[in-house]
């Protein structure tokens, strides 16, 4: 029930996440403040009886109160925020300068300083400073004053001084420091989920480039393979499916192509509608690149036919792969992804344009390198866009030892 009443804390259809988590930490904050003034009030009652400092916590309970009642009704949190930072550093200043001087009070101003911790949790560090410089004021006009407060306070005991000013100084600084672990937490949270977001983009090395130094990132490497892979008789076959379940089907097959890529120590590139790419030897060079890239489409075959039918129907894909020199880098500041280009990667993909289902179609390049650890049959000579005629090659598998 609890749980239920945060989330429905002044809800809006359709806000996102992080929304939902600022209105459910300033309503849990706001709470706990309400029930802190409420106990603080119970003390100053026993020690004051019912008195003007007695009733400033329950003045303060009421705004905030209020304030949360009225974020909720209007759906504007923010409301509270400001309910809050305000009358916790007035209200606190006024108990201050109700009791007496900076110690009559045992220092209960340091309650205060929670209102520029709020600002700096909800709002902007600019209102923020606004707020700080709030409670620097308050601060000062108690220390110039403490010499009249003092002589205006109620005496009572060393005990009962040393008791409270413990109090004070014990729960604010729990408080400050749950503060600051709030914001430690949510740094290193959002710092965590970044670089997961990043390393799911590129590669990890050029991601930790990135971070070090946001310049251009481009490198040539003298020999790298690329593969490309494309579904054949895709466009006809996705119509007999709805639209979710088209994607869901390509999920599955490009999740499988991901863990084979991934095992194999490979670099996916990207994926462009049914269409895969997988980089070798970039961005972390490697002299059995053409070998590897092999393999892994080997493998990729295999893992395509492992997917279920659906419909009795089967996405069936073509393989193409070339070696040669390619220009590795990002382009844009937007939306970026690390790519390859080149006369290498432009035949890669006319070996998959030109390769037949459930083979793997190399070039002669790639057949240089591989030919000592992969049975091959020659396909011939075969007209290649923009390239004329080529010599290529069909992989039928791995060479027995």
């Amino acid at each position: 029930m609890i749980s239920g009443a945060i989330q429905s804390f002044a809800f809006e259809a359709g806000e996102g996440q992080e929304a939902r988590s600022e209105k459910n930490a300033i309503l849990l904050v706001a709470s706990s403040c309400c029930v802190a003034g409420l106990g603080w009030a119970a003390m100053y009652a026993v020690v004051y009886g019912f008195s003007l400092v007695t009733a400033l916590p329950l003045f303060f309970v009421l705004v905030v109160g209020a304030s949360i009642l009225l974020s909720h009704l209007t759906r504007k949190h923010k409301i509270a925020v400001y309910a809050q930072i305000s009358s916790i550093m007035l209200v606190t200043a006024a108990i201050q300068w109700t009791i007496g001087g900076m110690f009559d009070s045992r220092v209960v101003l340091l309650w205060a300083f929670i209102g520029p911790l709020v600002a700096l949790m909800f709002l902007s560090f600019r209102a923020a400073g606004f707020w700080i410089i709030v409670y620097l004021l308050l601060v000062i006009s108690t220390v110039l004053f403490d010499g009249y407060l003092s002589s205006q306070a109620d005496p009572s005991s060393d005990a009962l001084r040393r008791f409270y000013f413990g109090l004070n100084l014990g729960i604010a600084s729990l408080v400050v420091f749950a503060f600051a672990g709030y914001f430690v937490t949510s740094t290193l949270r959002e710092r965590a989920l970044a670089n997961q977001l990043l390393l799911s983009v590129l590669p990890p090395s050029i991601a930790e480039r990135l971070k070090r130094d946001s310049g251009l990132v481009a490198d040539s490497y003298a020999s790298a393979s690329i593969l490309f892979a494309d579904g054949v008789g895709s466009t006809p076959l996705f119509a007999q499916f709805q639209p979710t379940e088209v994607v869901d089907w390509l999920n599955e097959v490009f999740t499988s192509f991901d863990e084979v890529v991934e095992r194999h120590g490979l670099e996916k590139l990207r994926t462009i509608g049914d269409g895969y790419m997988v980089g070798s030897g970039v961005p972390v060079a490697r002299e059995d690149h053409a070998p590897a890239l092999v393999a892994c489409a080997l493998d990729l075959i295999q893992a395509s036919a492992n997917i279920p039918a659906r419909n009795g129907q089967r996405l069936e894909f073509r393989f193409g792969i070339n070696s040669g020199p390619v220009v590795a880098g990002i382009v844009g500041t937007s939306k970026f992804h690390y790519d390859l280009w080149g006369d290498a990667v432009n035949v890669a993909s006319r070996m998959e344009s030109t390769g037949e289902v459930g083979k793997v179609h190399i070039s002669q390049s790639t057949f240089d390198l591989v030919e000592a650890d992969f049975t091959c049959t020659s396909r011939g000579v075969i007209p290649v866009k923009g390239k004329g005629e080529m010599q290529t090659w069909f992989v039928e598998g791995r060479r027995q030892v």
